[in-house]
C-alpha cells in the first residue's frame, strides 16, 4: 500500500519576482501552492491552510522569518510543519541559527532549484 504524501506547499517570500519564479517553477514540479508575503501572513496561512511543508524568507515584513520560525514552534497547532529557511546569508552561523529557530532545513540565495526540491522531497517523505 503506497502512503499519499500531501504536495501542497505555502511559500512566504515578499519580493513578487522571487516569489513568482518559485511559484512557476514549484508548480511544474508538481506541488499545489499557496503564499504569503509578510510574516503575519504566514502564521494565520500555516494555521488555517495546514500545508505539508513552509518554505519561508527570512527577510520579512511585520514579522521577520526568524519569528514566525520560533512562533511556529511554539505553537501546538502548527509545531510539527516542516519548514525550509530561504535567504540570503550564507554563514554556517545562519545555518544553526534557522535550525535554532525552529527551521528543519536551509537553502541560500540565489536558490539552488534542484538541490531545494531534495530538500523538499526528504521532509515530505520523513
Amino acid at each position: 500500500m503506497t502512503t499519499h504524501v500531501s504536495r501542497h506547499l505555502l511559500l512566504v517570500e515578499d519580493n513578487e519576482v522571487n516569489r513568482e519564479m518559485l511559484q512557476r517553477r514549484l508548480k511544474r514540479a508538481g506541488f499545489t501552492l499557496d503564499c504569503a508575503a509578510d510574516g503575519q501572513e504566514a502564521l494565520d496561512k500555516m494555521r488555517a491552510l495546514r500545508p505539508a511543508l513552509v518554505l519561508l524568507d527570512i527577510n520579512l515584513p511585520v514579522k521577520d522569518g526568524w519569528t514566525v520560525a520560533k512562533e511556529a514552534s511554539a505553537d501546538p497547532q502548527i509545531q510539527d510543519l516542516p519548514i525550509i529557511a530561504l535567504t540570503a546569508h550564507a554563514m554556517e552561523s545562519d545555518r544553526e541559527q534557522a535550525l535554532a529557530a525552529g527551521c528543519q532545513d536551509y537553502a541560500t540565495k540565489p536558490i539552488d532549484f534542484p538541490e531545494l526540491l531534495i530538500k523538499i522531497e526528504k521532509l515530505l517523505t520523513k
